[in-house]
């Protein structure tokens, strides 16, 4: 009926390509640990500057726009990993991240500049 496929453990290196992958293991580990890193802490910022610059500029009463801002953060830092990751390189993710990372550190500076806050409702 079905053939029987051969079982192969995962520690055998007698391929091309699993010898490739031991060659340049550091790298690759490397690779993967600076998207780790970027997705973290670079998706972190991301996400609390678009809430700051969100709990600015939404226009509502602060404490309903500071609410709505945190929730969409979830969002955006689930999507600043995921960018982390698809890019095609680490520079290429890392350019992803800075770019918004500085626009809306513009927009809360712009924020804050023109709106200054006054006293808590």
């Amino acid at each position: 009926m079905f053939p029987i496929a051969k079982v192969v453990p995962v520690t055998d290196v007698s391929g091309p390509l699993a010898q490739d992958r031991l060659r340049r293991g550091w790298r690759y580990r490397s690779a993967v640990l600076g998207r780790v890193l970027l997705a973290a802490f670079g998706g972190y910022g991301v996400a609390a500057l678009a809430t700051a610059f969100l709990s600015l500029t939404l226009p509502m009463v602060r404490s309903e726009a500071v609410a709505t801002a945190t929730l969409l953060s979830f969002a955006i830092l689930a999507g600043a990993v995921i960018w982390a990751f698809a890019a095609r390189t680490l520079a290429r993710a890392a350019i992803g991240l800075g770019l918004p990372a500085a626009l809306l550190g513009l927009g809360v500076w712009v924020a804050l500049t023109l709106n200054p806050m006054g006293p808590p409702a």
